[in-house]
């Protein structure tokens, strides 16, 4: 009986120690799987590393592939390895590049992706950042506002006290302006072609009215007669055309400028004041290496002088000098291409001629603008091109409405004749506005202008400033927000020069920064810096200007800026008699106030906690001895580590260099100083993309 049970139980035995061997050796197979994962992760950091330090033009499809490939397999060696999400995040954000660079189809990609995380790895603590970056590609890369805005108000319903909360607000935001400037601009072209129809019908009949007053023009006062077919302004399809000639005609009351072109072009014109003055751009054109080189001489008359010159690549500046012109008008002509410009003295009454070509059928301009509307209600999004007769506004505030419906009553009137061209008005600037005390200063008095701008990124080389809690460093923020700033200034204020007192990582003394500014004869000096304190909770906006001091906290600041400076004590009397009679101080603070308002302003869509600290005067080094007006702008506490984590994304860089933009055009406004276009005031969140530098991933430019 005993053998009996012995030899039953002994299988039982041996059955137990196989499990007990068994299970270290399936534990040990499970952790070499999670370090082959491990070691998969490692290599695919480095495959992406090499890759983005690659310039960007020399990287191809095949290595982004590669790098993916790399990312993933880390999820087939271990599906449970903690570098499975972030691989998986990896994965989507190449994709994400994939899609910018080579194929839309590649967006797809990347959502499919980080709905795998979302869907496999539910608890990962990446899920926020997964929901989030599918709103965006929808948004930015797919185009689906609509898809987009639902995932954003999904995300702020789970997380809606996140870190990305207030941009996913912002990007909702953003996608409902959009929409609404769509409708505003169906809305806007349906009533311009109405009030085409009614514009052809008076035009008619005033001419006719006009015609019977109208006076014989004196023989020295008539404009040549033009042959050719009046063209559609566009871009040529054939390369870039070249500017071959400038003829001009001038008299008392009137002139004509005929520009020789290889080919059609697409051109615009705006109106500075100080001296009177008009100037096109003529947009991907160039000029031969003769007429680049020639001096132009005009007669005496309405035409005082002619420059014309290659303003940048791809876009060549015609300057004309006409005080005192009331209107002018421009047109394409056909062979040859001729841009021609007409301006008056006097607002241009009509021929008799002018009066049967423009008599067209009711019925006509009736056709003509249902059919306008129609185009355009059909595609809202599209930018409708000049047509034929198509004036140019030269007026600061001139309205596309307006402008477009001239556009349809030149088209549906069939006038091809250059005298049909509509006509505008130029109204004299206004007077500047006094300051915020209500006071005038001698530059408003005097109605001085402002045309050339100093951008000064602070530190710079060794100098490396304040560096955050993370490894941001303040030299490379400053460097990367300045030359943002920069490119914002010259795509949206045309006849204003930027000059930057560094546009790398270069060390540039606290005393020459000034003097750069003094020897390019600037008229504004901006210079980028980001706050510090030993409170890591501090946190807002401030602006200074150049005084003495009054407070321990602005003494402070200065005193940590200053840190560089080269100035000895023998230098001190110098100093102190720079800064007291400093006569720019009252336009520094009116400038500072504009940018502290607008800077904070535009933070605080963002983020509520961005105080608004307030317009300062310290005794900055870098201001002192400035010819011109001068602040500095502390853009943020880059000792916060939710500051320096705003700063280190692109995003928010943009928005501080849009906040320093608003603020100085602000500023220019009320001195009437400049012509802009007022509806690029509004930018995106997006950066725009010209002049900044990669970020990596500590917000350090790679």
């Amino acid at each position: 009986m005993t053998h009996v049970v012995s030899v039953r139980i002994l299988p039982a035995r041996w059955l137990l120690l196989a499990l007990a061997l068994a299970v270290p050796l399936c534990s040990f197979a499970r952790t070499d799987h999670k370090m082959d994962a491990r070691e998969q992760f490692e290599r695919a950091v480095r495959m992406r590393t090499t890759l983005e330090g690659t310039p960007q033009k020399q990287r191809s499809l095949v290595d982004y592939r590669a790098a993916v490939s790399a990312y993933h397999k880390v999820y087939l060696i271990s599906a449970q390895a903690e570098e499975v999400t972030p691989s998986l995040i990896a994965e989507a954000e190449l994709y994400e590049e994939m899609g910018r660079l080579f194929d839309a189809k590649y967006f797809q990609a990347a959502i499919d992706s980080y709905n795998f995380l979302l869907k496999q790895y539910p608890g990962s603590r990446y899920r926020q950042q997964a929901l989030y970056a599918i709103g965006l590609v929808q948004k930015d890369g797919l185009h689906q506002p609509d898809v987009a805005e639902a995932t954003l108000k999904d995300y702020i319903k789970r997380y809606p006290k996140s870190d990305l909360a207030s941009d996913a607000r912002v990007a909702l935001k953003d996608i409902a302006d959009t929409r609404e400037k769509a409708k505003a601009q169906a809305l806007a072209q349906a009533q311009a072609a109405a009030q085409a129809l009614a514009l052809a019908q008076a035009q008619v009949q005033a001419k006719l009215q006009a015609q019977a007053k109208l006076p014989v023009a004196a023989a020295t006062d008539a404009l040549p007669e033009l042959k050719g077919k009046t063209v559609e302004q566009h871009e040529s399809e054939n390369g870039t055309p070249r500017v071959r000639d400038v003829k001009t005609w001038n008299s008392e009351t009137a002139a004509r400028i005929l520009v020789t072109l290889d080919d059609t072009i697409a051109f615009n014109a705006a109106r500075i004041a100080a001296p009177d003055r008009v100037y096109f751009d003529l947009h991907r054109a160039k000029l031969t290496p003769d007429i680049a080189k020639k001096n132009w001489d005009v007669k005496d008359g309405l035409l005082k002088s002619l420059r014309l010159g290659q303003n940048k690549d791809g876009v060549v500046r015609l300057v004309l000098d006409v005080n005192g012109a009331r209107d002018y008008s421009a047109y394409l002509l056909a062979n040859p291409y001729r841009l021609v410009i007409d301006v008056h003295a006097k607002p241009l009454a009509s021929s008799a001629g002018d009066v049967a070509n423009t008599a067209t059928p009711a019925a006509a301009a009736t056709n003509a603008a249902a059919k306008y509307a129609k185009t355009e209600s059909d595609d809202t999004d599209s930018k409708p091109r000049p047509v034929a007769g198509e004036t140019v506004s030269v007026s600061s505030e001139s309205k596309p409405a307006t402008n477009r419906a001239s556009a349809a009553t030149a088209t549906a009137a069939g006038k091809s004749k250059p005298d049909n061209t509509k006509t505008v008005v130029l109204a004299p600037p206004p007077e500047s506005k006094p300051t915020r005390d209500g006071q005038r200063s001698l530059t408003r008095a005097l109605g001085l202008k402002i045309s050339r701008i100093v951008i000064d990124p602070g530190h710079g080389g060794h100098d490396t400033g304040t560096i955050g809690p993370h490894g941001l460093m303040e030299k490379d923020l400053c460097l990367d927000v300045a030359l943002r700033l920069g490119h914002e200034i010259e795509e949206k204020l045309p006849g204003a020069e930027v000059i930057y007192t560094r546009k790398d990582d270069t060390f540039v003394p606290l005393e020459e920064r000034t003097a750069i500014a003094n020897e390019a004869k600037a008229d504004l000096f901006i210079s980028v810096h980001a706050n510090s304190s030993h409170d890591a909770a501090a946190r807002g906006i401030e602006t200074y200007y150049l005084n003495f001091a009054t407070s321990e906290e602005s003494m402070a600041v200065a005193a940590r800026e200053n840190a560089l400076a080269q100035s000895s004590l023998h230098d001190l009397q110098d100093i102190i008699k720079k800064i007291a009679r400093n006569e720019k101080v009252e336009e520094s603070k009116e400038l500072a106030s504009d940018i502290q308002d607008s800077l904070t302003h535009r933070l605080q869509l963002v983020s509520q906690d961005e105080r608004n600290r307030g317009v300062k005067k310290a005794p900055f080094v870098v201001l002192i001895g400035a010819n011109m007006p001068s602040v500095l702008s502390e853009i943020s506490f880059i000792s916060n580590p939710s500051d320096e984590k705003l700063l280190k994304k692109t995003d928010q860089r943009q928005r501080v260099a849009d906040g320093l933009y608003r603020g100085i055009a602000s500023y220019l406004d009320s001195l009437n100083s400049l012509s802009y276009d007022k509806s690029k005031l509004v930018s995106a969140n997006r950066p725009s993309g010209g002049g900044s530098a990669t970020v990596a991933s500590d917000g350090n430019p790679k």
